[in-house]
């Protein structure tokens, strides 16, 4: 059967040439801007992703990229393409998504390519992680939900999962991989009913701590009057525990302060930032005290911030 030619150097833009390294520094920079959560209600986001994840699991994959390599770079992105008689696909895409029943980081948002499929997939002259099983006679999958602590997503960890398919019960072993984010899949081979695959999809539970966005988090923190307008040396929550953190004088409230590579878990390596929102907050109740030194602050100064130009 023909399909369409995915020139998957072309979706990274990089050259066939470009070294590991550079494969994943490309990857990651375009899945970020890409990426559904920084792309709400975007279909061309969404569909980009989805080829820049394609792209990434072959051009990620020494023994993937070897095979797609073979193809030659004659083929134009786009045109009919019709694997060749001689190629011998030997992957198994069960490792693809951490076969063997220990699960991995699986496809997020779609399918793959029918390309895709034709190379690596249950099709005859590709490869199938069951052997020779074509798409014909394969046991039906199934899908599942598992709701998680937001810390379990953002560090990984082995869970124990029960899955009722009718009368029938299943027990299985599913690590989270790190990193691994709301809405997004593993794939347990051979987890299903009757020997198909189980699809775990991943929710994640609502924190009142933290608020991600993308591969960053953000955490409200508040700071009193004074410290907002004099400046301030103050200790934050992180992923990691307690870090310090400088408040410039004269900041706002609702200003964000960044915390570099101390968000979420990047799959492939990396962190990405946290985000540190201040809220200003006045004494509730005010002592005697601090009463009388507000309103001696009130009859001294002239800042009225409802004006555009401000007189000393």
């Amino acid at each position: 059967m023909a399909v369409k030619f995915r020139d998957y150097y072309e979706t990274l833009g990089v050259a066939r040439s470009a070294k590991d390294e550079d494969i994943k520094k490309a990857y990651r920079k375009l899945a970020r801007k890409y990426h559904p959560d920084l792309n709400p209600n975007s279909k061309t986001s969404e569909d980009k992703f989805k080829e820049l994840q394609e792209a990434y699991e072959v051009l990620g994959d020494p023994e993937k990229r070897s095979k797609y390599d073979q193809l030659g770079a004659n083929w134009k992105n786009g045109s009919e393409f019709t694997p060749p008689p001689q190629w011998e696909g030997n992957i198994d895409f069960g490792e693809m998504f951490g076969g063997g029943g220990q699960g991995g980081f699986g496809r997020q948002g779609g399918s793959f390519s029918d390309f895709f499929e034709t190379l690596f997939g249950g099709i005859p002259g590709g490869a199938s992680g069951r052997g020779s099983r074509t798409r014909a006679n394969a046991p039906a999958d199934a899908e599942t939900e598992l709701s998680l602590p937001f810390s379990d997503m953002h560090r990984g960890t082995p869970q124990k999962l029960t899955v009722n398919f009718g009368k029938s019960q299943k027990v299985l072993d599913v690590r989270i991989p790190p990193g691994a984010r709301d809405d997004s899949r593993i794939r347990i081979a051979g987890g299903g009913p009757d020997g198909g695959d189980l699809y775990v999809r991943l929710k994640q539970q609502p924190d009142a701590q933290w608020t991600v966005k993308g591969d960053d988090t953000e955490s409200v923190v508040e700071i009193t009057p004074w410290e907002a307008a004099l400046g301030a040396a103050i200790e934050v929550p992180t992923l990691d525990g307690r870090a310090e953190i400088r408040v410039p004088p004269g900041v706002a409230s609702g200003q964000r302060l960044r915390l570099r590579k101390q968000g979420l878990n990047i799959r492939g390596g990396g962190r990405g930032d946290h985000l540190v929102a201040l809220k200003i907050v006045t004494p509730k109740p005010m002592t005697a005290d601090e009463k009388r030194l507000f309103e001696e602050l009130q009859r001294v100064s002239h800042f009225n911030p409802r004006t555009r130009s401000q007189t000393a």
